[in-house]
């Protein structure tokens, strides 16, 4: 909540400066970007930050097509309520096969590496000058590497997290690469005629390591520099 209070403090009187003027004058014919992203999953607690680019092309003043890829690290700690229930069951039994009490509390430290590529239309909205309002779906290509850890706090559970990793990530890693969709949104406040601000959120869904854990729904979120280049395409 507070950060949406401060997101409303810091945008909205770009937003009420851009709607006092008319449309858009200058639309160039390629846009690049370049910003901060945060991809938030909470279905397993984990948030990462890293970078988003973004390349596209303006036919026309409404429609663009482009190339997207983020890139993002961070921690969690994976507890049972967030795998699959067949999952939970299988570990139930084996801490109860080896003898470890179910007040046992399991947790499993663990560090992301993530990479979205996409490509696909985006429709414009320019009838304000200096702000272009977009939304577009989201198709795309995800990529994790997962990294779990051997929590050191405690003798016992040094050695379930040992064994539990052996087994979900017997290599010390666990990859994939899953198809991800969506839809995404947010604008761009023309500072100059060639350098604006871009706000970007996107909702997607995707089901990785779909062994261990349930399909997710996610937001990533950015902000950063957009530059707008090229034959202006609304004359």
């Amino acid at each position: 909540m507070r950060i949406r209070q401060c997101a409303l403090c810091i945008f909205s009187p770009l937003l009420l400066a851009a709607i006092a003027f008319g449309q858009e004058e200058y639309v160039g014919r390629y846009d690049a970007y370049a910003g901060f992203m945060y991809l938030d999953s909470p279905l397993i607690g984990l948030g990462e930050t890293g970078y988003h680019l973004q390349a596209g092309f303006n036919p026309t003043t409404w429609y663009s097509m482009g190339v997207d890829f983020s890139a993002g690290t961070g921690d969690t700690t994976l507890v049972p309520s967030m795998l699959k229930s067949l999952t939970q069951q299988q570990i139930s039994s084996q801490l109860t096969a080896a003898g470890i009490p179910s007040s046992f509390a399991l947790a499993v430290p663990m560090h992301s590496s993530s990479q979205t590529y996409a490509i696909g239309p985006q429709v414009n909205y320019r009838h304000f000058h200096k702000l272009t309002l977009f939304i577009h779906p989201d198709v795309g290509v995800i990529h994790e590497d997962a990294t779990p850890h051997v929590n050191d706090s405690d003798t016992l559970e040094r050695i379930v997290t040992t064994m539990l990793i052996a087994q979900m990530a017997p290599s010390g890693s666990k990859e994939d690469y899953v198809w991800f969709y969506g839809f995404g949104g947010g604008f761009d406040y023309n500072m100059t005629q060639h350098v604006g601000l871009k706000v970007h959120v996107d909702f997607v869904h995707d089901h990785l390591f779909p062994d261990m854990l349930n399909g997710r729904n996610s937001v990533r979120m950015s902000i950063g520099p957009v530059f707008h280049m090229g034959h202006n395409v609304a004359q």
